[in-house]
C-alpha cells in the first residue's frame, strides 16, 4: 500500500499561545453555478472541513465558501463573513488554495493581505506552501500582481474557446431561465409545450395592439408565472422576449461582450467584434412572419416616441 502524505503549514511560534490552539479557518470560491463546478466546491468544502479537524494543534472554525466571479467582493457573501470574523479576532489562520481564490483585482487582494497580516492573521497558500505572514509584502505583492494576470490569461483563453465555437456554429445558451425552452439531451434547445403557449400568448397579445404594460396586467391578472416562478412581471422582461430570435429558431452569438475584464462591465456589441446567426438551430416557438410583424409593429412605436 502506497504512503500518503499530507503536508501542514507550520504553525508560527508567535501566533500560538501556550495551550491553545490555532484558530484555522478555509476560503474556497468557484466561478459558476454549473453542475462539475458546484461538485468541485463540495468537494473543496468537505476537504478543508476534514484537513483542518484532523490537525490536534488546530481548531476548527468554518469553510468560508462562495459561487461568484472574483471580481467583486459585494457579489461574495462568504469572503465578506470572513473578513468580519477575521476583524471580531476569531481566526489565527486562513487556508486557500491560490491566492487567486480571494480575487482577480491585484491592488484589492494586496490591500486585503496586509491588512490581515497587521491584525497577525496569515493566509496558507496550498500552491506553493506559502504562509503569507512568512513572506515580505514584496512577495506578495508579486504574487497578486502574478494571479491577476493568470486570471486574465485563462480568462482570454475561454473567451477564444467561445469564439471559435461560435464560429463553428455551437451555441452557448443559458437554457436554466429562457421560458420556452430546456435544453435536451444532445445540448439542443428543446420545448416545453406549456411554457411555449404562455410564449406564444404574449406575441398574440402585442399583435393585437397590446403594449408590454397591459401584457403584464393580463399575466398577472390570470396567475402565470415567470420562468423563475414569480407571480409579478417584468415589462423589460417581455419587450426582451418579443425581440428574442431564439424563439424563430436562431441563435445570434456575441451581442454582447465584456469590456473590461477587472469590472466585468459589459457592452452591446454594435460592431467591436463579430457576431454570429445560427439559423435552424432549434425547432421554433413562433412563426417567422408573426416574428417579423412584431419587429416592425416595435420599431414604429419606437420611431412615433422620437419624432
Amino acid at each position: 500500500m502506497s504512503q500518503k502524505i499530507t503536508k501542514s503549514p507550520q504553525a508560527r511560534k508567535y501566533i500560538l499561545i501556550e495551550n491553545q490552539r490555532l484558530r484555522v479557518a478555509a476560503y474556497c470560491r468557484v466561478s459558476t453555478r454549473h453542475e462539475e463546478q458546484c461538485h468541485s466546491l463540495e468537494a473543496q468544502i468537505a476537504y478543508y472541513t476534514d484537513y483542518i479537524k484532523r490537525n490536534p494543534n488546530w481548531k476548527f472554525v468554518a469553510v468560508y465558501s462562495d459561487i461568484a466571479s472574483g471580481i467583486r467582493a459585494a457579489n461574495r457573501p462568504g469572503y465578506k463573513q470572513l473578513l468580519k470574523d477575521c476583524a471580531k479576532g476569531k481566526i489565527d489562520l486562513i487556508l486557500v488554495k491560490s491566492l487567486s481564490r480571494f480575487g482577480r483585482d491585484a491592488l484589492e487582494t494586496i490591500r486585503q493581505v496586509r491588512k490581515l497580516k497587521r491584525m497577525n492573521i496569515g493566509i496558507y497558500i496550498e500552491t506553493g506552501g506559502l504562509n503569507t505572514l512568512d513572506i515580505s509584502d514584496s512577495i506578495i505583492d508579486q504574487l497578486a500582481v502574478l494571479n491577476q494576470a493568470e486570471s486574465h490569461f485563462r480568462s482570454e483563453n475561454i473567451k477564444f474557446g467561445i469564439r471559435h465555437r461560435m464560429r463553428s456554429g455551437k451555441a452557448m445558451l443559458n437554457h436554466t431561465q429562457f421560458l420556452g425552452y430546456t435544453k435536451g439531451p444532445d445540448g439542443v434547445l428543446q420545448i416545453v409545450p406549456e411554457e411555449a403557449e404562455i410564449v406564444r400568448k404574449i406575441f398574440d397579445l402585442y399583435v393585437q395592439g397590446n403594449g408590454v404594460r397591459k401584457i403584464k396586467r393580463y399575466l398577472e391578472k390570470h396567475g402565470i408565472k415567470t420562468v423563475t416562478g414569480k407571480s409579478e412581471w417584468s415589462t423589460s422582461t417581455i419587450d426582451r422576449m418579443l425581440s428574442n430570435e431564439k424563439y424563430i429558431g436562431e441563435v445570434r452569438m456575441q451581442k454582447t461582450f465584456t469590456a473590461d475584464f477587472l469590472t466585468g462591465r459589459r457592452e452591446k456589441n454594435i460592431g467591436q467584434l463579430d457576431s454570429y446567426l445560427v439559423e435552424n438551430a432549434h425547432e421554433p416557438i413562433i412563426g417567422r412572419e408573426i416574428f417579423e410583424l412584431v419587429q416592425r409593429m416595435k420599431r414604429n412605436i419606437k420611431s412615433k416616441q422620437m419624432s
